[in-house]
C-alpha cells in the first residue's frame, strides 16, 4: 500500500430541513388550526481515529465529504427526519488543520477518539410553532439553517516510541529489519527509504516498543534538500531518538554527520532537539578496535554524551542498544501515566 501522510479534503455538514405551513382540516371538527411540523437536523461531520489504518491514501481518491440534508416537516405536527452523521475514519495520530495549515483543529492520537468538525444545521420551524393567542393562523415557516463547510488538511504523525534518525546509508533500515519483522528496502545507495517504516521490537512478554524509521536527512533538509525534513513529524511523539552514524566514514566525517543531523533537528523545531538522544556508532564490524576508539572519543568530545557502538549486520551489541531504548520508553510511559492520572478528575 502506498504511504501518504498529508491530504487536503473538503467537508460539509448537512443543511437543516425546512419547516412547513399546514392546517388541520377534518370533517365535523369546527376549529382546525396550524399543524405544520419542524424540519429535521442536518447530518454532522465527525472524524474518528481507528487502529486498522496507517496511511491517508484513501483521501487521495475521495476528497469531498458531504452529509445529507435533514428531512422537511409535514402536517399533523410531524418533524422531519434527522440526517445520518458522516463518520470519517482516519489513522491514529492524525492531526486536522485549518486551510491555513497552521491552526490545529484536533489531534486524534488515541484509538476511538472523535472530533465533531462540522455540526449539521438545525431544522426550520413549522407554522405550528408561531401560533399565538393573537395569531391563530400563522402562515410563516422557516427554512432550515445551513450546515458548515470548510477545507481542512489532514497530517499523519505515526505513533512510535523510538525514532530512527541519521544520514542516508547510516544503517537505519538494516537495524530495523534486524530487530523487528519489518522489511524495509535495503541497498548500497542513498535514500532507499522513501517513506516512514514502523517495526515492533519485543524484548520479553511484557516489554515491547515501536520504532519509526524515517528517510535519511542531509545538510539543508530544512530548506528542501534531498527528501526534505517533512518526515521528521513522524518522530515528534517518540520518547527517544536513536541517532545512527556510519562508522566506516573518516573520523572528521563521523563528527560532521552528527552535527548535521543535530542542526536539522533544531531547524525543524517541534521539540525534537530537546528529546533524549542515544548516539550509536554503527557498522563497527568493518572497523579495527583502534579506529572504533578514535571515532568514539571524537563523538563524545563533540556531543558531550556517552557513545554506544553496534553492528546490525553482525548483531554486535544490538541487544544492549535495545535494552537502553526500552529503559527510556518504560520511563516515558510511566511519566505519561502519572500525568494522565493527575489530569483525570476522580469520580
Amino acid at each position: 500500500m502506498k504511504f501518504l501522510d498529508q491530504a487536503k479534503i473538503y467537508v460539509k455538514s448537512g443543511d437543516g430541513g425546512d419547516g412547513v405551513v399546514a392546517f388541520r382540516r377534518e370533517k365535523y371538527i369546527e376549529f382546525g388550526g396550524p399543524d405544520g411540523g419542524n424540519g429535521g437536523r442536518g447530518g454532522d461531520i465527525i472524524f474518528e481515529a481507528v487502529d486498522n489504518l496507517n496511511t491517508l491514501i484513501d483521501f487521495r481518491y475521495t476528497q469531498h465529504f458531504r452529509a445529507r440534508k435533514g428531512g422537511n416537516g409535514a402536517g399533523s405536527d410531524r418533524t422531519g427526519a434527522a440526517a445520518e452523521t458522516v463518520v470519517i475514519k482516519v489513522p491514529i495520530g492524525t492531526q486536522i488543520f485549518d486551510e491555513d495549515r497552521e491552526t490545529m483543529l484536533g489531534d486524534l492520537d488515541v484509538a476511538g477518539k472523535r472530533l465533531l468538525l462540522c455540526r449539521g444545521g438545525d431544522g426550520g420551524r413549522g407554522n405550528a410553532h408561531f401560533k399565538t393567542s393573537t395569531n391563530r393562523a400563522p402562515r410563516r415557516a422557516d427554512k432550515g439553517w445551513p450546515g458548515e463547510e470548510r477545507w481542512v488538511w489532514l497530517r499523519l504523525k505515526l505513533i512510535a516510541d523510538v525514532g530512527l534518525v541519521g544520514l542516508p546509508n547510516a544503517g537505519k533500515s538494516t537495524f530495523l529489519s534486524t530487530v523487528s519483522a519489518a522489511r524495509p528496502k535495503i541497498a548500497d545507495y542513498p535514500f532507499t527509504t522513501l517513506h516512514p517504516q514502523l517495526g515492533v521490537v519485543r524484548l520479553s512478554v511484557t516489554e515491547e516498543f515501536v520504532i519509526a524509521d524515517i528517510p535519511g536527512l542531509i545538510e539543508g533538509a530544512h530548506e528542501g534538500s534531498g527528501l526534505g525534513d517533512r518526515f521528521l513529524g513522524h518522530v515528534e511523539r517518540c520518547a527517544v531518538l536513536l541517532h545512527l552514524i556510519d562508522g566506516t566514514a573518516e573520523t572528521e566525517e563521523v563528527v560532521a554527520a552528527w552535527r548535521t543531523i543535530r542542526h536539522e533537528l533544531r531547524e525543524y523545531g517541534g521539540g525534537l532537539a530537546d528529546k533524549p538522544e542515544i548516539i550509536v556508532l554503527n557498522k563497527i564490524d568493518a572497523l579495527l578496535p583502534e579506529e572504533i576508539d578514535e571515532r568514539v572519543k571524537a563523538l563524545e568530545q563533540a556531543s558531550g554524551h556517552k557513545i554506544m557502538t553496534m553492528s546490525s549486520v553482525a548483531h554486535m551489541h544490538v541487544d544492549t542498544v535495545l535494552r537502553r531504548l526500552q529503559d527510556y520508553v518504560t520511563r516515558d510511559r510511566a511519566e505519561k501515566a502519572e500525568q494522565h492520572k493527575a489530569e483525570t478528575p476522580e469520580a
